[in-house]
């Protein structure tokens, strides 16, 4: 066993591998027991997670755009104090939601829906920034807005982001019958998740299993890409599972 003490035997080559294997880690909060693996053995450990974690990322869909977004987003943030435009604000929010950035993201769709409302979209996008905040009144009046014109937007990612916000908002029945709606298509990991959930709310903790149990059996068939992309989603699905009674 190496232990921290060895990691600067190793010179700054072997701290760097240990201060990348972290920040990863950090970031993407793959299984715990990496952790202990980085710290007790060292550079070497670091290498192993770094292989086998970071590495099979470089071939996922859209790993290096996180480098274009960020020009992008700084071009529009100079763009929109000459031309505080609607398109260059619901861009700008879009690039804001993808950074994680809710509160931004919701300010540029604020002001884009200030000058027009004849969209779904940026009312959409808002009510993600708004559920991802906690404020789900606002964001069940939003997503309510995008259901009447179109209850299919988003390959029904919508309505199950309204069944959730009226779950949020202590309207059980709606909740139940949109969950209903959405999942007789939709096989989204978020929705089924938010479904798990409703159903624990409500005492409902047999089915509340079963949906948890369908959502961590999806693992196995999943690429590997999506299979990490969802990850959080599958932690939260654990999270759930081992705090129903059994």
């Amino acid at each position: 066993m190496f232990g921290l003490g060895s990691i600067f035997s190793y010179g700054i080559f072997g701290l760097v591998l240990v201060v990348a294997a972290l920040i990863h880690f950090v970031r993407k909060q793959p299984n715990w027991w990496w952790i202990w693996v980085i710290l007790f053995l060292g550079p070497i450990g670091a290498l192993v997670y770094l292989a086998v974690e970071a590495a099979p990322e470089l071939g996922d869909p859209g790993t290096f755009k996180f480098m274009q977004r960020g020009r992008r987003i700084r071009e529009l943030e100079m763009a929109v104090r000459d031309n505080p435009s609607a398109g260059n604000y619901e861009e700008l929010g879009q690039l804001y939601l993808d950074e994680g950035r809710w509160q931004a993201a919701r300010a540029c769709f604020d002001r884009s829906i200030s000058q027009r409302t004849d969209s779904p979209d940026p009312f959409y996008r808002r009510a993600v920034a708004e559920v991802e905040l906690g404020d789900f009144e606002a964001a069940r009046v939003d997503l309510e807005r995008v259901i009447a014109k179109d209850r299919t937007y988003d390959f029904h990612r919508a309505i199950g982001l309204l069944a959730y916000a009226y779950a949020k908002t202590n309207h059980p029945e709606q909740a139940n019958a949109m969950f209903q709606d959405a999942l007789r298509i939709s096989t989204l990991t978020e929705t089924q998740l938010h479904y798990a959930q409703f159903l624990a709310s409500q005492g409902r903790n047999a089915e509340a299993r079963e949906w948890s149990q369908r959502i961590l059996q999806k693992r196995a068939t999943m690429p590997g890409f999506l299979r990490r992309r969802e990850r959080p989603l599958f932690r939260r699905t654990n999270s759930l599972l081992r705090g129903l009674p059994r």
